[in-house]
């Protein structure tokens, strides 16, 4: 067997690398997957930087930023494989949701417009709202970011964001050092169910197929053990496909109740694997279309174009300087041609392309592929706005980034 240590932090989406282990498909391919538990993305990144693990369940940005050697020595890293797509909801303390009066039946334009009015109003009074979010380079950050500017809050000004690690969340309401947060399930359904949180929306409202957690890898190792990460590849596809079955969500939230991987009940965990969410303690579960989409569509697959506009926000909030060199660096990232080689002739539909227009599709649409018909969903933005990856500073001078 060709044994792969796998670091993860106990969220619904790390789904694919426990069922993959769990359910025999890693051993199908010849893989051997040995999990390694974390609390903090932080100590997720120093173990694959430092080789006490091989591969990571990472936030895409976080990849990005060792890359490019945000903050510490670069570190060149590949993530051939997509863990999954949006899954994080927003939530507010029980007396912001009290007082925003607006919840998940309201589209994200309006109920980021009254969050907004009552942010300003709050930092105008000298008590800015306190938004607890997974890291500094994380696309809960990033969108968050996004859509607050969007709706006439700024970020850096009307609200303080600060990092609070996911299994922490519940804790930090409950303490009331947060009035909000954006972070992946189940630690807001457990939030919920002590009568602390309320969510309000989700990212996927915000980007509608927003890029999320990826497999990075340290850049040699996939050059040392190029085939063997090929067969785990596989394993993870496979996986993919028995949890997005909705016939097999009662198994995989069980395996992933269990004390090694989340450690919650498995009721809460059910929740953000089928996206039904208990938004408020005691209401019924709300539908909340494609919260997490974990396989289809070619949500595995990671479109250079995803990393580049990861990349823009970086830029847009100053982690990241705008340069052509580093949209490349961010870009390269992302490794399709290792997953279109280890999917060749296997009969997976695989995209033709590795950059596309992101937020351009508003309906179901065929795209160009080999293998297969390959249907991509919608995945707009929702302020309509387009990220062009040819044109990627004139998207930055949108917001009042140059060169």
């Amino acid at each position: 067997m060709n044994r792969f240590r796998i670091g993860f932090l106990p969220l619904v989406d790390c789904a694919l690398p426990v069922v993959a282990r769990e359910m025999g498909f890693a051993a199908r391919e010849g893989v051997e997957i040995a999990l390694v538990r974390d609390r903090t993305w932080a100590a997720v990144r120093d173990r694959l930087t430092y080789g006490q693990t091989d591969a990571a369940h990472l936030v895409a940005p976080i990849a990005i930023a060792m890359a490019l050697g945000l903050d510490r020595p670069p570190q060149p890293i590949g993530a051939p494989f997509m863990l999954g797509l949006n899954g994080n909801a927003i939530a507010v303390s029980a007396a912001l949701a009290d007082r925003l009066d607006m919840g998940m039946e309201a589209e994200a334009r309006p109920l980021g417009e009254r969050l907004a009015g009552i942010a300003k109003e709050m930092a105008a009074a000298g008590r800015r709202l306190r938004f607890a979010v997974v890291h500094r380079y994380s696309s809960h950050n990033y969108m968050l970011r996004y859509w607050l500017a969007a709706c006439g809050c700024d970020p850096e000004r009307d609200v303080e964001i600060r990092v609070v690690a996911p299994p922490l969340i519940a804790d930090a309401f409950a303490a009331g050092e947060i009035d909000g947060s954006v972070v992946g399930e189940p630690w807001n359904s457990l939030a919920v169910e002590r009568g602390d949180a309320v969510i309000i929306s989700s990212t996927s409202r915000i980007w509608s197929r927003g890029v999320e957690k990826l497999l990075a890898f340290r850049a040699e190792l996939l050059d040392e053990r190029r085939s063997e990460v090929e067969a785990l590849l596989r394993a993870l596809y496979a996986a993919g496909q028995f949890a997005a079955d909705p016939a097999n969500l009662e198994a995989v939230a069980d395996l992933l109740s269990r004390a090694d991987y989340i450690g919650l009940p498995a009721e809460l965990i059910a929740r953000g694997l089928s996206g039904r969410l208990v938004c408020r303690r005691g209401e019924e579960a709300v539908r909340v279309p494609d919260f997490l989409v974990l396989h289809g569509e070619a949500a595995s697959f990671p479109w250079r174009s995803q990393a580049m506009w990861l990349y823009s926000q970086m830029a847009r909030w100053g982690h990241a300087r705008p340069t052509a060199e580093g949209f490349a660096a961010a870009a390269a990232t992302f490794r399709p041609d290792i997953y279109r080689s280890a999917f060749a002739g296997t009969g997976a539909v695989l995209p033709g392309a590795s950059l596309k227009v992101e937020g351009a599709i508003s309906a179901p649409l065929g795209a160009g592929s080999h293998g297969g018909r390959l249907v991509m969903g919608p995945d707009r933005f929702f302020d309509g706005r387009l990220f062009d990856p040819d044109e990627p500073f004139a998207y930055l001078a949108q917001d009042g980034v140059t060169i």
